[in-house]
Parts: structure tokens; C-alpha cells; sequence
């Protein structure tokens, strides 16, 4: 066996899976203002972006060849409310960041979270009843509208990360009805309620309204793998166009198991969780961070992803570019 690992010719003719810049997805955190950034401390090395710096940042990114980028906003404390009105305001920063974005780079694919976290209170995806229980079929009429809001303002790809019974398929006939019929969903199918979301929360301000709350109710239990089957089927049964696992590599068999049971677009997300890890090693000397970050993700390829959303995309197709110079 050992022959055809001998030379760098060999190891790449019998390779199994690759990497490329088509398979990066760039989450990025958008917020109000001019000329601002800020540095997410549990997050090293990634920042939260005012709309003219966001679109700076977009033009590096459309050089690069990467295809497509995840939006997600920081929303000032007084425009969080119970409701979550904010979620679907026409003019609310998401919104023209979106329209800011493909009036500049109409050939770099836009993707909106449509979840309501970074809008309420409490920091939950949805509306709460007295007892704090998420209300299923309200949240998913205001999950409609923000939809709607983000395909209006030019989104390409709705991102439904709420984990709502019957929303895929609320959102889809919505979008038809309104004629955005090319709007695509990414469903978070197979969204686990996991501690490696930590760092995200900082990121977007909803850290501090969750408090010492969790999201157990609705989102999976990370000792289930059968459930998350059933998700996926239900979600593309409903209009989905393509199915996210959440989180990335500690749920690879996840990943493996849709892409192989159920054969449709599968993708996942190297979460906030998993990004600040790698960092703390990185900047610690402890692991190498071309080596290790390739290597992550390979291990998503391997595992039968399409694609990967990564705060390392940038980096990673930075890297992928020099190597084809060389």
C-alpha cells in the first residue's frame, strides 16, 4: 500500500476527494454605521463589518472566486423586541446589505439567515408564550415575512436556520406566491443543539439576552442521528433546494449519512465553536494553521459535504490560489 504513497504524482492521481474555492461558503457579521469594524474576541482574526467595509471585504472575496457568502447582523439592543419586527423591516440592515451588495457584485451569491435570534429580547429563534415555550406556528409567520424581505431585497439563497416545524414549506409556497421563484432555500435541516455555538452568539449580541437559557426545544438533541434523517426528508419534501448539518466535524456522520441515504445537496457548517478552537491552538503554536485548517476541511469532502460555511474561507482560497501560482 505503501508504494503509491511514496511520491506527491502518485498521492495526487489516487486522491479520492479535493478541495477548491467552490466549495467555500464566507459567513459574514454586518452592522450599523460607516467606516466601522469590530473585533470578536472568542473569534480571532474575524470582524463585524459596517455595509461600506462589507462591501470592501465582498470585493477581496469576488477575486478569489469564492461563490457565495452568509450574512448575518448585529442588531442594536433598542430594535430587539418580543415580536421581532425588526426581522422583516424593509430597511433593516440586512436588507440593505443585500441590496448593497448585488447592485456592486451581482455575480457573488448572497445567503440571509432567516432566523429571529438576533432580533428578540430574549434571544431565542422564536416568539415565547407565558411559560417561555417557543410558539411554533407564529414564529413561522414571522419567518415568512423576513424571508420574503430578504428574496425582495435580492438574496439568492434564504437560509431557514429557526428549526420550526412546517416553515420550509410556509416559506416556499410564500416565495412563489410573491414570484421570487428562483429564490433558493438552504435549509438548517439538521441543526444540533450544541455548546460550540458560544463564540456566534458574542459575535451577533444575542449572548447576553440568551443568558443561562438553551434551545433544547427545538433544536436536536446531539444524541440523535435517526432524527436527523427525518428532518432532512421532511425539509426537502416541503421545497427545500439544498440541507445544511449543524455543526461541522463533530457531526460528520451526519453529514455522511444524508448525503449517502438521501442523496440530495449537502452542506455544513464549521461553526463559531470549531473556528475559535482551531485559533486558540493556532495562535498557541500547537498546531500549524495552513495544515490544520486544510486538513478540516478535506475531512468535510471526505465526509460527502458540497460545501462548507467557514470563517476560514478566505484564508483557505487565499492559500488555494497561491498553491495554483505555484
Amino acid at each position: 500500500m505503501r508504494r503509491m504513497r511514496k511520491h506527491d504524482f502518485s498521492r495526487r492521481l489516487m486522491a479520492e476527494n479535493t478541495l477548491s474555492v467552490n466549495d467555500l461558503i464566507y459567513p459574514m457579521f454586518v452592522l450599523e454605521g460607516n467606516n466601522r469594524t469590530e473585533t470578536i474576541a472568542s473569534m480571532p482574526g474575524i470582524e463585524r463589518y459596517s455595509i461600506d467595509l462589507l462591501l470592501k471585504e465582498a470585493a477581496e472575496l469576488v477575486e478569489l472566486g469564492i461563490p457565495l457568502i452568509a450574512l448575518f447582523p448585529v442588531t442594536p439592543a433598542e430594535k430587539k423586541t418580543l415580536l421581532a419586527e425588526e426581522a422583516y423591516n424593509a430597511d433593516a440592515l440586512v436588507q440593505r446589505a443585500v441590496r448593497a451588495l448585488k447592485e456592486a457584485f451581482p455575480e457573488l451569491g448572497v445567503m440571509t439567515d432567516v432566523a429571529l435570534d438576533p432580533f428578540t429580547t430574549h434571544g431565542q429563534d422564536g416568539i415565547i408564550d407565558e411559560d417561555g415555550y417557543i410558539v411554533n406556528d407564529i414564529t413561522t409567520e414571522i419567518l415568512v415575512k423576513q424571508a420574503l424581505s430578504h428574496a425582495e431585497a435580492g438574496a439568492d439563497i434564504v437560509a431557514p436556520s429557526d428549526m420550526m416545524d412546517g416553515r420550509i414549506g410556509a416559506i416556499r409556497q410564500a416565495l412563489e406566491a410573491a414570484g421570487h421563484v428562483n429564490t433558493q432555500i438552504m435549509a438548517y435541516s439538521a441543526k444540533y443543539s450544541s455548546n460550540y455555538y458560544g463564540p456566534f452568539r458574542d459575535a451577533v449580541g444575542s449572548a447576553g439576552n440568551l443568558k443561562s437559557g438553551n434551545k433544547h426545544s427545538y433544536q436536536m438533541d446531539p444524541a440523535n442521528s435517526d432524527e436527523a434523517l427525518h428532518e432532512v426528508a421532511l425539509d426537502i419534501q416541503e421545497g427545500a433546494d439544498m440541507v445544511m448539518v449543524k455543526p461541522g466535524m463533530p457531526y460528520l456522520d451526519i453529514v455522511t449519512r444524508v448525503k449517502r441515504e438521501l442523496a440530495v445537496p449537502t452542506f455544513a457548517y464549521q461553526v463559531s465553536g470549531e473556528y475559535a478552537m482551531h485559533m486558540a491552538a493556532i495562535e498557541n503554536g500547537w498546531l500549524a494553521e495552513k495544515a490544520i485548517v486544510m486538513e478540516s476541511l478535506l475531512c468535510f469532502k471526505r465526509a460527502g459535504a458540497n460545501g462548507v460555511l467557514t470563517y476560514f474561507a478566505k484564508r483557505a482560497a487565499q492559500w488555494l490560489k497561491e498553491d495554483q501560482i505555484k
